[in-house]
C-alpha cells in the first residue's frame, strides 16, 4: 500500500499479525497473511479498508463502567487473524491511537486527524474501539472530511443498547452524541441519527425525551427479534434513503450476553446475532459505509474469546472479505 503512515496521528505501530496457516496460496490465505501484503489499489472497484485502533478505557472511566476495552483492538486483531480470506480487498493495519490516563479529548482529536486523513486517501476506515468516547473522534473526522461538502447528508447508525445522549460536564463513553449533535447544530447541520436495539431499562425517561427532542428515530431491542428481521431491514432502509454517507457504531452491549459477555454493560435482553449480522450484511451492499467502528470489547470480562470471535465475523462480513 501506499505509504500514508505520515498524515497519522497513531502512537503505536502497525500490529503484528499472527494465525492459522494452511498455505501461501491465494486459496489459502487469512486475515494475517493478507493484511499489509496487497498494492494499492480498488479491485472490483471496492476501497481499501484500514483498520485504526484506538486504545481508551478514559470514556468508560468517566462514565462509572467497567474499565477493560482499552485492550479491545489488539483482541479483536487477533480473532480476525485466523479468519479465511474469500474475496480479496486491500486491507491495511494503520496503528493504534492510545489514550493515556485522562487525556481523552486529545485522543479523540487525533482519531479525527487520521480518520479524515484515511478517507482522504480514498480508505474505508474501520476502528477498532475502545470504549464508546471512540464515536466523537470517529465522526468528528468524518465531518472534518466532508465539511466543505454541505450537500452530503451524513447519517450515524447506532446498534446500541444505549442512546449515548448523557449530558455530563466533560465527555464520557455516555455522551457522544449528544456531543455530536451540538456540534451539528453549531454548524448548521442536520443531525440524522437512528439506533438499532435500544434498552428500555437501561435509558432514563430524560434521554428518550432527549431522543424525541432531536428527532432521533430507534427500534427497542424487544423490536428486534430474530422474527423481525424484515422490519429491522427495512427501518434501516427507510433511513439509507435520508442519507449520503454512513457512519455505523456497533458497541457490542447490543447483542445478548450469552453471545457478547467481554462488554462493560452486557445486555440482560439484546438484540440477537442474526438481526446484527443481517444488518451488516445489507449495509456491506448498500454502497453508503463511510466510516466502521465497533467499540466496548472489554477482553479482560469476556468469556474464551466469544465477544472477539463475534466482533471479529462482523467486521468481516462488512468488508466482505
Amino acid at each position: 500500500m501506499e505509504n500514508f503512515e505520515p498524515q497519522l496521528a497513531v502512537d503505536r505501530a502497525p500490529a503484528i499479525w499472527i494465525g492459522r496457516n494452511d498455505g501461501t496460496g491465494e486459496q489459502h490465505l487469512r486475515w494475517h497473511q493478507h493484511v499489509n501484503s496487497q498494492p494499492a489499489g480498488t479491485p472490483n472497484g471496492r476501497r481499501p479498508a484500514a483498520l485504526l485502533g484506538f486504545a481508551s478505557d478514559a470514556g468508560v472511566l468517566r462514565n462509572e463502567g467497567r474499565v477493560g476495552a482499552a485492550r479491545g483492538p489488539q483482541a479483536l486483531r487477533a480473532a480476525l487473524g485466523s479468519l479465511a480470506i474469500h474475496e480479496p480487498r486491500p486491507l491495511v493495519d494503520a496503528g493504534d491511537i492510545e489514550v493515556l490516563g485522562d487525556e481523552l479529548e486529545s485522543g479523540q482529536e487525533r482519531l479525527a486527524q487520521s480518520v479524515s486523513a484515511l478517507l482522504a486517501g480514498e480508505m474505508l476506515p474501520v476502528v477498532l474501539g475502545g470504549g464508546h468516547e471512540t464515536a466523537y473522534g470517529s465522526f468528528t473526522g468524518l465531518f472534518k472530511h466532508f465539511r466543505d461538502e454541505p450537500e452530503t447528508r451524513l447519517g450515524i447508525l447506532n446498534l446500541d443498547g444505549h442512546f449515548d445522549l448523557r449530558s455530563a460536564p466533560r465527555r464520557t463513553s455516555g455522551t457522544p452524541f449528544l456531543d455530536i449533535a451540538r456540534d451539528l447544530q453549531a454548524e448548521g447541520r442536520d443531525f440524522n441519527y437512528a439506533v438499532v436495539g435500544i434498552s428500555k431499562p437501561s435509558n432514563t425517561p430524560v434521554l428518550f425525551e432527549r431522543a424525541r427532542s432531536l428527532g432521533v428515530r430507534y427500534l427497542l431491542d424487544e423490536q428486534c427479534t430474530a422474527g423481525q428481521l424484515p422490519a429491522v431491514l427495512g427501518f434501516v432502509e427507510d433511513f439509507l434513503a435520508g442519507i449520503d454517507k454512513l457512519y455505523l457504531t456497533i458497541d457490542l452491549d447490543v447483542l445478548p450476553a450469552s453471545v457478547a459477555p467481554g462488554v462493560s454493560a452486557p445486555a440482560g435482553f439484546g438484540v440477537p446475532l442474526e438481526v446484527i449480522h443481517g444488518l451488516c450484511a445489507m449495509l456491506a451492499g448498500s454502497g453508503k459505509l463511510a466510516l466502521i467502528d465497533v467499540v466496548e470489547l472489554n477482553p479482560g470480562l469476556d468469556i474464551d474469546g466469544r465477544t472477539a470471535r463475534t466482533a471479529a465475523r462482523l467486521v468481516n462480513t462488512l468488508l466482505g472479505v
